[in-house]
């Protein structure tokens, strides 16, 4: 099997129409399937398996680090009192919940720093 570079360089940059100015998962199959030896199926179960160990690590209290990436952490908000605007004389409990945060990695806060904000 022959080896590449690095697919994931291309990961944001797909020939495929953009639906909305999202990146999906589709996308990131999409582009990754054109850069490797692998076929569609195959790339598409390791994305989601990926997702999944992702997902299931911050659901058990875990917070997931991703060199040259950034870090997912759980943060407990805490309960508050909030209004509903429709009805501001009721107060409303909003109860204590985990929350996802994302810290942007070096490499990812570089790339940030070069971004046109005009154009976002």
């Amino acid at each position: 099997m022959e080896t590449h570079p690095n697919p994931y360089s291309k990961v944001f940059q797909t020939d495929l129409p953009p639906m909305s100015n999202n990146l999906t998962k589709r996308q990131i199959v999409q582009s990754i399937y054109e850069g490797a030896d692998y076929n569609h199926k195959h790339v598409t179960e390791i994305v989601q398996k990926t997702l999944d160990h992702i997902c299931k690590g911050l659901t058990s209290g875990q917070n997931v680090e991703l060199r040259n990436f950034g870090v997912f952490e759980v943060q407990v908000r805490k309960s508050r009192v909030g209004r509903n605007p429709n009805q501001p004389e009721k107060d409303v409990v909003i109860p204590r919940r985990a929350v996802v945060k994302f810290k942007a990695g070096k490499e990812m806060k570089a790339g940030l720093e070069k971004l046109d904000l005009d154009n976002i």
